[in-house]
């Protein structure tokens, strides 16, 4: 039984040997090349570049504190609309000690000058009804009683400002609220009740309360290569497909290309924006990936032919013309033509036949 088991495998193997290199024959072998004929005709002929790149606003900001703090409340969530001006978040100041230190023994010192310059301006004023010192000092004495008073009030409102982050002469215009800066759509609320802020300063940018951006301006950002950045300027339109709005199809006009390219995995791109013109803007988000269309160059009213009917030999190009339609076999002569545009697909003829010749065409079976 053994002994059968082991024929039976070399014969599998046997098999399987024999058919692997039969298959990898047959493949090596040469295709049938079978040859149909074409005219050429009349059309255009459009050379496009593609970009790839996302639908963004125009303007997109964001808000950060002017103070540091704990977030008290949040009064907007993401996709509300605000205006400029809005109230979007409350902030509770955590004074610094030395801060806080500072202020109180500014007050303490402005009460103590206070106390003084109030016994002082009684005694003078009492002095002065009784015609014992002149008005030019009472007045002195008057005024330097009000100056000690407004530094006590402004002494205290410092220290208030310090621990509370409000002043109570602008209470309204307080740094402890936090108000959008551009009327616009909230993209992102990435902070909570409860979190630590921070305002920008030089060593940081700064806590991002929220993200507002208009929706209603929005622009396609694109790269493009290198090879095809000189054949774009400014004004040209372009052609606008999103992927997750495939009925929407809006056009845009090309208004900025960055001086200077960037390494994109080994290829130098340039930075492409374009505005654009869409009427119905709820249906688009920021960050949709999109394709924009840009036709390069174009030709009307041409002559074409499938690229797959020229021969190229250097720097020229060759089509076979069919000698006689009638014969049983038919016979080809070499024409040497100029070419012109080319799309990819289809290429123009320039000179060396016209639409009433009859062009070989390969196609492989």
């Amino acid at each position: 039984m053994k002994k059968f088991f082991k024929i039976a495998m070399w014969v599998l193997l046997g098999v399987l040997f024999v058919g692997t290199f039969f298959f990898l024959y047959k493949n090596s072998q040469d295709k049938e090349v079978q040859y149909g004929t074409v005219r050429p005709t009349v059309g255009s002929i459009e050379r496009n570049t593609v970009l790839t790149g996302k639908i963004e606003p125009r303007d997109e900001i964001e808000i950060k504190p002017q103070i540091s703090g704990i977030v008290t409340e949040v009064l907007v969530e993401a996709g509300e609309h605000v205006s400029v001006g809005d109230v979007i978040a409350r902030i509770q100041v955590v004074p610094e000690a030395s801060q806080l230190s500072s202020a109180q023994n500014r007050l303490n010192t402005a009460n103590i000058d206070l106390d003084n310059r109030r016994t002082l301006y009684a005694r003078d004023s009492a002095l002065y009804a009784a015609r014992v010192i002149s008005r030019e000092e009472y007045e002195t004495s008057e005024r330097n009683y009000r100056a000690a008073r407004e530094e006590a009030a402004a002494a205290a409102d410092a220290l208030n400002i310090v621990r509370e982050g409000v002043s109570r002469y602008n209470a309204s215009e307080s740094n402890t609220l936090v108000r959008a800066t551009i009327t616009g759509l909230v993209l992102d609320v990435p902070v909570k009740v409860g979190s630590s802020v921070i305002q920008s300063n030089t060593f940081n940018d700064g806590t991002t309360i929220a993200t507002i951006a208009d929706m209603n301006n929005l622009i396609f950002r694109g790269n493009v290569d290198e090879t095809e950045v000189g054949m774009l300027h400014v004004g040209m339109p372009m052609r606008i497909v999103i992927g997750a709005v495939p009925d929407l199809t809006p056009t845009a006009t090309i208004e900025y290309i960055s001086p200077k390219g960037a390494d994109s995995g080994g290829a130098n791109t340039f930075e492409i924006k374009a505005a654009l013109d869409v009427d119905d803007v709820s249906a688009l988000r920021a960050g949709y990936s999109a394709n924009a269309t840009v036709a390069l160059s174009s030709a009307a009213d041409v002559i074409t032919l499938p690229e797959s009917c020229v021969e190229f030999a250097g720097d020229s190009a060759y089509v076979y013309v069919v000698a006689d339609t009638a014969a049983a076999t038919a016979t080809y002569n070499r024409v040497a033509v100029e070419t012109g545009m080319s799309d990819g697909m289809n290429i123009e003829i320039k000179s060396g036949v016209d639409t009433t010749a009859t062009i070989r065409g390969a196609v492989i079976q």
